[in-house]
This record gives C-alpha cells, sequence and structure tokens, in this order.
C-alpha cells in the first residue's frame, strides 16, 4: 500500500528535481564563454567554472539531495507507482517554477499537458491504493 509517507517522498523529490532544473539552467550561463586549447583543460575549466559558480553549485546539490530522497524512497516504494510520480510531477514543478522565473512554458497546450498529468498521476494514485485494499484480507 501507498503510505503517506512515501508520497510526501515523492513529492519531496518532485519538488527538489523540478524547482532546481531552471535554476541549473541559469547557473550554466556563460558556460560556452569557457574556452580552453586542449579537451581535457577544457573539461577542467568547465568544470571549474560549475562547481566555483554559486548560481550553479547550490540548485545542484539540492537536485542531488533530490536523488538521495528518491532512492531512498525506491526501497520502500513500489516502482510502477513511484517512477511516473515523481518524473511526471518533477516536469510540472519544472513548467512552474520556469514560469516564475519568466519563462514560457508553451501555453495552453501546456497548461491541458499538466492537468492530464495530474489526472494519470491520481488515477494510479488511487489505483494503487484500491489493488491494496483488495489483496489485503479481511478482519
Amino acid at each position: 500500500m501507498v503510505t503517506v509517507v512515501e508520497l510526501l517522498s515523492l513529492l519531496l523529490v518532485s519538488v527538489l528535481w523540478g524547482c532546481t532544473n531552471p535554476f541549473l539552467k541559469r547557473g550554466t550561463e556563460g558556460l560556452e564563454e569557457v574556452t580552453r586549447t586542449s579537451r581535457v583543460s577544457q573539461l577542467l575549466a568547465e568544470v571549474k567554472f560549475l562547481f566555483l559558480n554559486f548560481k550553479y553549485l547550490v540548485p545542484f546539490l539540492l537536485n542531488q539531495s533530490g536523488s538521495l530522497v528518491y532512492y531512498y524512497t525506491l526501497s520502500t516504494a513500489e516502482l510502477s507507482l513511484a517512477v511516473p510520480v515523481a518524473n511526471s510531477l518533477t516536469f510540472l514543478c519544472t513548467l512552474l517554477t520556469g514560469r516564475l522565473l519568466g519563462e514560457d512554458f508553451g501555453g495552453k497546450q501546456a497548461v491541458v499537458g499538466m492537468f492530464l498529468t495530474m489526472a494519470g498521476i491520481t488515477l494510479c494514485v488511487i489505483s494503487s491504493v484500491e489493488d491494496k485494499d483488495a489483496t489485503e484480507p479481511a478482519r
């Protein structure tokens, strides 16, 4: 059965992943201006640019903490529910955060897509709860 803790954990994962994506995108601005002569020095210069840039590093660390919560949640939650819920809610959080930061999010089609995604997640959760209730023995 899906527990409240599992659902809250998946919601936390989605918020940590989705809300940091637009900030990660902004944190990489200027990376294309880093140029070096060899591939190895280019790679090292880009890594240095990213990890010394707090606008990238803070969202990156928050995003990775979401991954830790996700892998912990996968140890207890059903994969058939956890993966689609976390990924689809991440998409919604990314769209909403991007919109709050002034990014274009696709207009009416994106809004319809968000509602359809939420409907699908709701059906998955309801189905998971009902399946568990049907398989539990009566007391």
